[in-house]
C-alpha cells in the first residue's frame, strides 16, 4: 500500500502536468504573421493562420498561446490576395484568394486543400451583380474578405468601401465543389458605418460571426478604429443576414488597429486577430458571445 500511495504522488503532478493548457485570453501572434487575415480553428492547440497579399502561399499553424508549431506551403498556389480560410467536415481547408480591393478582379478563387494528401483544387466564380470592373465609386461592393464552409456550400460576404460606400454586405453563396461557378447572391444587411473583414459560424450552425471596423482620421490626421463582433442568431436555414443581430464591440487601443481574422473557439466565445500596425504587433483575443 506504501509503495503504491508513493507512486500516486509520483504520477499525479505529471499527469496533472500534461493536460494541455486551455487557449490564452489573448497572445502575440508570431513575426511570420505580420498581415494575418484568416483563422481556423481545428482544436484548443490548432489554430492556423494565413497572411494577405503578396505573402507566400502558405498555412502556420500556432498553439493557443500564439506559438509557432508548424507551417504547410501549398505548392502551386499563388497568394494574389489572401483573406479568409475556413474549415469542413471531411478534413479540408478552403483559402480564400477573393481579396478585391480594387472591384475589378475577374480571378476570384477560392483553394481547396486536403492536408492527409495533399490534395490542392480550385473553385473559380464570378459574381452574378458585377458587370463593370470596377463599376462606379457608390456601387464598389465587390470585395470579398470573410466567408466560412457550412452545409455543403460557401457563404461568402462583401465588404463594402468606407468612403463613399452604402456600408451593406452582401452574401454570396458557393457550391464547396472544384470548377468553375456563378455565385448565388442570397441576402444583405446594413451594418451601421462598418465594414466586414471576415466571417465564421458555430459547429452547431446556430450562430454566425461577421468581424467588422470602421476607420477615420480623428483631427484630420491621427488614425482611429473601432471594430466590432457582429453576432448572427435565429435565421432561417442558410439565410444567416436574416437573423437577430447582437453587436459586441472589441476594446480599443491607443492607435488604430486593423483586425481581420475570426474563428469560433466554442459556442460561447470567438478568437479576433488583427495586422501589425505602426507600434502593435499581430496579436488575438478571444470575445465572449
Amino acid at each position: 500500500l506504501i509503495r503504491f500511495l508513493l507512486w500516486l504522488c509520483l504520477l499525479g503532478p505529471g499527469v496533472a502536468w500534461s493536460q494541455p493548457a486551455d487557449p490564452a485570453w489573448k497572445f502575440r501572434l508570431p513575426d511570420v504573421l505580420q498581415e494575418v487575415s484568416g483563422l481556423a480553428i481545428t482544436g484548443t492547440e490548432e489554430f492556423w493562420w494565413l497572411n494577405d497579399n503578396d505573402h507566400p502561399p502558405t498555412l502556420y499553424r500556432t498553439d493557443g498561446r500564439g506559438r509557432l508549431v508548424d507551417s504547410i506551403y501549398l505548392q502551386g498556389a499563388l497568394n494574389r490576395d489572401w483573406e479568409d480560410l475556413s474549415t469542413d467536415n471531411k478534413g479540408y481547408f478552403y483559402i480564400g484568394d477573393t481579396g478585391n480591393n480594387c472591384n475589378c478582379r475577374r480571378d476570384l478563387r477560392i483553394y481547396r486543400y486536403l492536408p492527409d494528401s495533399g490534395e490542392l483544387d480550385s473553385i473559380l466564380f464570378r459574381l452574378p451583380d458585377q458587370g463593370q470592373f470596377p463599376p462606379e465609386q457608390p456601387w464598389r461592393n465587390f470585395d470579398l474578405e470573410a466567408f466560412f464552409w457550412w452545409n455543403d456550400s460557401l457563404h461568402l460576404f462583401s465588404k463594402n468601401t468606407l468612403k463613399g460606400g452604402n456600408f451593406y454586405t452582401k452574401h454570396y453563396v458557393l457550391p464547396d465543389s472544384p470548377g468553375n461557378h456563378v455565385a448565388e447572391l442570397r441576402d444583405s444587411l446594413f451594418l451601421k458605418k462598418r465594414v466586414v473583414t471576415a466571417a465564421a459560424i458555430s459547429d452547431d450552425g446556430q450562430t454566425v460571426a461577421l468581424l467588422a471596423y470602421h476607420f477615420r482620421l480623428f483631427l484630420g490626421f491621427i488614425p482611429s478604429s473601432k471594430a466590432n463582433v457582429f453576432f448572427l442568431e435565429d435565421y432561417p436555414a442558410g439565410h444567416f443576414l436574416q437573423g437577430k443581430v447582437r453587436r459586441k464591440g472589441i476594446p480599443p487601443y491607443f492607435i488604430a488597429t486593423q483586425w481581420e481574422s475570426v474563428d469560433f473557439m466554442n459556442p460561447d466565445a470567438v478568437y479576433v486577430a488583427s495586422e501589425r500596425t505602426l507600434f502593435i504587433r499581430p496579436k488575438a483575443r478571444r470575445i465572449r458571445r
